[in-house]
C-alpha cells in the first residue's frame, strides 16, 4: 500500500506548459532511493475538451519519458487547483524496501503491481480517458470495460477491488430527466451485479469533473492469507448503498423499477501483519441520509471533518483488528474538492487547524448533490 503522499505546486505562476515543467522538476528532484512512486494525479485547469485531449497527451507521454521503465499509474484530470495555480500534483510513494514494485502496460495505459506484506495490489488510472464524451453511460460502461481487461490480465477480479476514483463529467447536470451521477451509478450496479461475487463494496470517490466524460482510478488488492479487508461504517449516516429514492435525483431509467444508490462503503480496512491501511472514501456533510449545513461552506467543512474522524476512531478501528491496534496510526492524506473557488480560503484554514501536518490537496469539483459544497477523502496509516 502507499505509505505516504507529496503534493506538488509550481513554484513561480506562468503558462501551463510552464507550471507543469516546474512541477514535474519538483517530483523529479524529491525522488527518494528508499521510496518509488505508485500513483501521480494531476490536476489541471483547461477551458475544453479539445484542448485538455491535447495536453493530457503532452502530459502524458512527458511522465512516461521522464520514469520509463518505473512509470507509475497516473491520471490528469480535469479538476482547477485554487487561483492563480492551473496545475497540482499528487503523488503516492511505497517503501521499496517493503514491495517488489513493477510496471506494466495495457493498451498503453501503464499500471503498476506491488508485491507486499498485503499481497498482491493493483494500481491503475485513466480508464474511460477519450470514449463517448457525451454519453455519461456508454463513456461509464468503457471505462469499466478496460478496468476488467486490466483485471483479467492480472488473473484478479471485480472481488479484488478496494479503492476506486470515478470521476464524472457534469456529474449533476440532468439530460432529459437523467443525472449524470445516477447514470453512472445505474451502470456501476450491472458491472458490480454481473462481476463482483462477494458481500459488499469498495471504498470509493464519486466526484464531478469540469468537463465531459468518464474517468476511472482503481486498486485492487488479492490478499495474502493472514490480510483481513472489512468496511467500516459511520454511525451518524446511512450507508450510501441503502439511501432512499427520496435523495437520488433524476428520472428513473426505463425497464427498472428503482434508482439504484451508491455503491461503496464509508471506509475500509485493510489489516496487514505489520501495517494497517484504511481507505476513507470521499465524504460530505450529510448526517442519515441529509445535507447538513446548506450554503455554509464553514458547516459543512466542519461535518465533514467529523464525518471521517468516525471512520478512523481508534476504538471502533480496534476493535475490529483482530491483532489489536498497536502504536496508533495517522492520517497519510487529505484530499479535499471545493465547490467554489470563493471558498478555498476558509476550507483550507479550517482543514490545517484539524490537520496541520498531513499533506493535503485542495481541488475545484462539483461534488454529487447541488447543496453540497466540500467532498473529503482521507488515507491513514496504522503501525500494527
Amino acid at each position: 500500500m502507499i505509505e505516504k503522499y507529496s503534493v506538488f505546486v509550481p513554484e513561480v505562476r506562468g503558462e501551463f506548459s510552464d507550471e507543469w515543467r516546474q512541477c514535474l522538476k519538483q517530483i523529479i528532484y524529491c525522488q527518494e532511493p528508499d521510496f518509488r512512486i505508485v500513483k501521480l494525479n494531476v490536476f489541471i485547469d483547461q477551458p475544453d475538451n479539445e484542448t485538455y485531449i491535447k495536453t493530457r497527451k503532452g502530459i502524458s507521454k512527458s511522465i512516461q519519458n521522464a520514469f520509463g521503465k518505473i512509470c507509475p499509474a497516473f491520471n490528469i484530470t480535469v479538476h482547477p487547483p485554487e487561483r492563480p495555480w492551473k496545475i497540482v500534483v499528487e503523488a503516492g510513494y511505497t517503501f521499496v524496501g517493503s514491495a517488489d514494485v513493477t510496471t506494466k502496460v495495457w493498451n498503453s495505459i501503464p499500471y503498476v503491481i506491488c508485491n507486499s506484506d498485503f499481497g498482491k495490489e493493483l494500481w491503475a488510472g485513466g480508464m474511460g480517458f477519450g470514449l463517448f464524451y457525451l454519453d455519461t453511460g456508454s463513456a461509464t460502461g468503457a471505462a469499466f470495460d478496460q478496468m476488467k481487461a486490466i483485471l483479467d490480465a492480472e488473473d484478479m477480479s471485480f472481488d479484488h477491488l478496494v479503492r476506486q476514483w470515478s470521476y464524472i463529467g457534469n456529474i449533476i447536470q440532468l439530460k432529459k430527466g437523467f443525472q449524470n451521477y445516477q447514470a453512472f451509478n445505474e451502470i456501476r450496479n450491472e458491472v458490480y451485479q454481473k462481476y463482483r461475487k462477494i458481500h459488499g463494496y469498495p471504498a470509493a470517490t464519486g466526484i464531478g469533473m469540469k468537463l465531459d466524460g468518464v474517468s476511472l482510478d482503481f486498486c485492487a488488492l488479492k490478499t495474502k492469507e493472514s490480510v483481513t479487508i472489512k468496511p467500516i461504517e459511520n454511525p451518524d449516516q446511512v450507508n450510501a448503498y441503502e439511501y432512499g429514492q427520496e435523495v437520488l435525483e433524476g428520472v428513473i431509467g426505463k425497464g427498472n423499477p428503482l434508482k439504484h444508490p451508491p455503491q461503496f462503503e464509508r471506509a475500509l480496512l485493510i489489516s496487514g501483519d505489520r501495517k494497517s491501511t484504511i481507505f476513507v472514501s470521499g465524504t460530505a456533510s450529510i448526517i442519515g441520509q441529509e445535507t447538513i449545513g446548506i450554503e455554509d461552506i464553514e458547516e459543512q467543512t466542519g461535518i465533514t471533518i467529523d464525518n471521517i474522524n468516525k471512520l478512523t476512531d481508534q476504538k471502533r478501528i480496534g476493535n475490529l483488528m483482530s491483532s489489536g491496534s498497536g502504536e496508533w496510526g495517522n492520517y497519510i492524506l487529505l484530499r479535499v474538492y471545493v465547490k467554489n473557488q470563493e471558498d478555498f480560503a476558509k476550507v483550507k484554514s479550517i482543514c490545517k487547524a484539524k490537520f496541520p501536518e498531513v499533506p493535503a490537496i485542495y481541488i475545484q469539483s462539483d461534488i454529487c448533490r447541488d447543496n453540497l459544497l466540500v467532498e473529503i477523502e482521507a488515507e491513514f496509516l496504522i503501525n500494527n
